[in-house]
């Protein structure tokens, strides 16, 4: 499913309060990076973080769901954010930073 014109600027403007973004279209998606790290991606108007067993937790706490992007039952390592959260970047930048911390230590496990 695209990504809307108004959800990809609402995300990057609202992500950029917090980190510095670039993106790039994929698959019909966006995927979102902060130093070169793959941190996010749009799918439709839904924002998805990266996650590991570090953060993942947090977001089935709240009832977040993974990205599922087949029609079966495999997902990708990342987990919807609610608009709620998306809207207050004072609790947004806790959930981007740890995003782009999960980016950051899988980019470290690739060097190895």
């Amino acid at each position: 499913m695209s990504t809307s014109p108004e959800f990809r600027s609402f995300v990057l403007e609202q992500l950029g309060r917090v980190v510095p973004v670039t993106s790039r279209s994929m698959f019909g998606g966006v995927g979102i990076y902060s130093g070169g790290l793959f941190f996010a991606l749009m799918d439709g108007d839904s924002l998805y973080l990266k996650v590991d067993d570090g953060n993942r937790p947090a977001f089935e706490r709240i009832g977040s769901r993974p990205f599922q992007p087949y029609d079966d039952e495999r997902t990708m390592q990342y987990y919807e954010l609610p608009t709620d959260i998306l809207e207050d970047v004072d609790e947004l930048r806790e959930w981007v930073e740890g995003a782009v911390a999960v980016a950051g230590r899988a980019r470290a496990r690739r060097k190895r």
